[in-house]
């Protein structure tokens, strides 16, 4: 672990105990208001914060302040890297510059994808040459879309629409076999009895989709009694928050935590 900053980490959206439970990792951290989210990042720059972790309901209105495709934008402008842009929300968020005349720039990430690989690593389950299908929300299965990193031999994405799905689409590996559909297509049960893994990121588990040979992947920690229900195997995700909370500390602080020492913490904040 590196040593602290000086100055806090910024809490956005979080309760005054967040900083306390925090201080127990040796981070000064404080809870910042969120009334002015640009105003608030700018402030927390000029103060020299290493960074800010952000509460689920401002993750998207973080992400909207900017995005890495704006080149010209103003340094109080936040800049999203792809994990953010394809996720839909940012949960942290690092300041760089603002020494020797440099304009201070903020960059936000969303750690979820890579949080979920270091979970399927540690689990043991083989994905890759998986074949899956990807059922949720347009922004909720741009996490799910790093699995595609792992080797899967075919991908289907099953979003709210169709149009939404085709998007997702466009930013897929080339040379992935991969078809896209709506979470509502009557042929959605046929195209999943051509999947071995499937993975819900949002929203409940469209009837009939879940067969006894199907290993579930659930972001959305609610459709246990569906699988159990269809004999389908639970891909563990007990240690995700953890892990999580280690990346999104590693981005906003630059210190590395090991997750085994943050699972209370990981409560705390989430």
């Amino acid at each position: 672990m590196t040593p602290a900053h000086d100055t806090p980490l910024a809490l956005l959206g979080y309760a005054p105990d967040a900083a306390r439970a925090l201080r127990e990792l040796g981070l000064t951290a404080i809870s910042v208001p969120t009334g002015n989210l640009e105003e608030v990042l700018r402030a927390c720059a000029v103060l020299a914060c290493p960074g800010a972790l952000v509460a689920g309901p401002l993750r998207a209105a973080v992400l909207d302040l900017g995005s890495s495709t704006s080149p010209s934008a103003p340094p109080s402008g936040v800049r999203a890297d792809t994990a953010a842009l394809r996720s839909g929300v940012a949960d942290a968020v690092s300041f760089t510059g603002g020494q020797h005349g440099q304009a201070t720039q903020a960059h936000a990430t969303c750690t979820l994808p890579d949080a979920l690989l270091d979970t399927l690593e540690d689990s043991g389950y083989p994905v890759r040459g998986a074949r899956a299908l990807l059922i949720g929300q347009s922004g909720d299965l741009g996490a799910g879309l790093a699995l595609t990193r792992l080797g899967l031999s075919s991908l289907t994405l099953a979003a709210a629409s169709h149009p939404e799905a085709e998007a997702l689409a466009r930013g897929l590996p080339g040379g992935l076999k991969a078809h896209v559909t709506s979470r509502s297509d009557p042929a959605l049960t046929t195209l999943a009895e051509r999947a071995d893994l499937i993975v819900l990121t949002a929203g409940p588990l469209p009837p009939g989709v879940l067969q006894p040979f199907h290993a579930l992947l659930d972001l959305t920690g609610r459709a246990s009694s569906a699988a159990s229900k269809a004999g389908a195997a639970l891909v563990p995700l007990t240690r995700l928050p953890e892990l999580r909370l280690a990346r999104r500390l590693h981005h906003a602080t630059g210190q590395r935590f090991a997750p085994e020492v943050l699972s209370e913490l990981a409560r705390v904040l989430d």
